[in-house]
């Protein structure tokens, strides 16, 4: 990707091998459902290239690629939560009807707990956390991408992780593994 140069086919179809699963890995942990992030990861991709969009380098268009996921899947996420809220409303959903197959539950619920508590974190931590633990990237690569220093991604990271754990104890999970 030189600078100045459209994107090449090729270097689209690298970026796009490349990209793809870590992009795909926040989307779903955010989105929480697999068809959406898939969407939400091609469309992104389809911007950059409808608009012919220009990076000094491989590293800048991943960070925008990974900004227009976390930001889409957020929107996907809040949009899917006002739904959810008006269906329940409507239907009052009866949730204690199926409680026999509770073991199998269990371990499925705690990752839903910690999803939804991951929700309940302000969006600055639950954005650092997400890019830590779910794309994997590392404090220098969140903080290029954020426009914050690496120290303040750390402590924010570690913030979240407070946060979560206190979210998760005081609901009742504890020791959840993702």
């Amino acid at each position: 990707m030189g600078m100045g140069d459209e994107i090449t086919e090729a270097e689209f179809r690298k970026l796009y091998e490349t990209v793809f699963p870590i992009l795909f890995r926040v989307a779903f942990r955010i989105a929480v459902n697999e068809e959406a992030a898939e969407d939400l990861c091609q469309e992104a991709f389809f911007k950059l290239y409808e608009k012919k969009m220009v990076f000094p380098s491989v590293d800048d268009a991943k960070y925008w690629l990974i900004r227009v996921v976390k930001n889409a899947s957020l929107n996907y996420a809040k949009r899917k939560d006002r739904e959810r809220k008006i269906y329940q409303k409507v239907f009052r959903e009866e949730q204690k009807i199926n409680e026999s197959g509770e073991d199998i539950l269990v371990k499925q619920e705690a990752r839903t707990e910690v999803k939804q508590a991951l929700l309940k974190l302000p969006e600055n931590l639950r954005t650092v956390l997400i890019l830590k633990e779910y794309a994997e990237l590392n404090y220098k690569e969140i903080g290029k991408m954020l426009g914050i220093t690496e120290g303040n991604v750390k402590v924010r990271v570690f913030r979240a992780r407070e946060r979560l754990s206190a979210i998760l104890a005081k609901e009742g999970v504890k020791n959840v593994s993702q």
